[in-house]
């Protein structure tokens, strides 16, 4: 059974195909410039293949531009046999990057429903957390993302998304703080609105204490 599809067009779902996307060349020549900036010359035999390695990098570290993540949750399936418990996908490792600052965010994400006759395949759970890591993010605005899609194709009783992560423009530049991860959550329906719910996710996941209370 498919869930029921709807029009998104928002900034974060636009296909870099879509947009005015520099040529292959371009982004190389971009690449040489940095280098040049660096102190470095791109000429030399070391970085010759410089810019051709990191525009072929950055096509995987931002695949998600090209993903649609309600296609990814679009085949569902009804013949659950009654099953009307909690489903939680954790320890998702992720891997992003920081929109300021261009350097990774990497952690592990915990995603959770409470379903309403429909489930998904749990592997889709994983390519939905990719498909909004694998471009430029903030990790409050990765954290909505990721609870209100999953919220709005499976039209679940409730849902609950926890992240955690370090983040490498905090630990390699500014205050140089190593060793210090981010914890963001959003609580959807009954995750939001029931404490037993909420306090079995955050039980299962291991964060009974650090969100005993409901969080955004």
């Amino acid at each position: 059974m498919n869930a029921p599809r709807k029009n998104h067009h928002t900034d974060s779902d636009i296909s870099a195909d879509q947009a005015d996307r520099p040529t292959r060349e371009e982004a190389e020549a971009a690449v040489r410039v940095l280098l040049r900036w660096a102190g470095d010359d791109p000429r030399r035999e070391g970085l010759l293949d410089t810019p051709g390695r990191v525009v072929r990098a950055h096509e995987e570290f931002f695949v998600g531009y090209t993903q649609d993540p309600h296609e990814i949750l679009a085949r569902t399936f009804s013949e659950v046999h009654g099953y009307d418990e909690m489903i939680v996908l954790k320890d998702i490792r992720f891997e992003s990057y920081c929109e300021h600052h261009m350097v990774p965010i990497i952690g592990r994400a915990h995603v959770a429903y409470l379903p309403n006759e429909r489930v998904v395949g749990i592997s889709k759970l994983a390519r939905l957390v990719d498909a909004f890591a694998k471009r430029l993010q903030i990790q409050e605005k990765m954290t909505a993302q990721i609870a209100d899609t999953l919220n709005e194709v499976l039209q679940p009783l409730g849902v609950g998304v926890i992240l955690e992560a370090a983040h490498q423009c905090m630990s390699t530049r500014g205050v140089h703080k190593a060793g210090v991860s981010m914890v963001t959550s959003r609580m959807l329906g009954s995750f939001r609105d029931d404490p037993s719910t909420r306090r079995e996710f955050l039980s299962i996941v291991g964060n009974q204490t650090a969100f005993s209370v409901s969080n955004t």
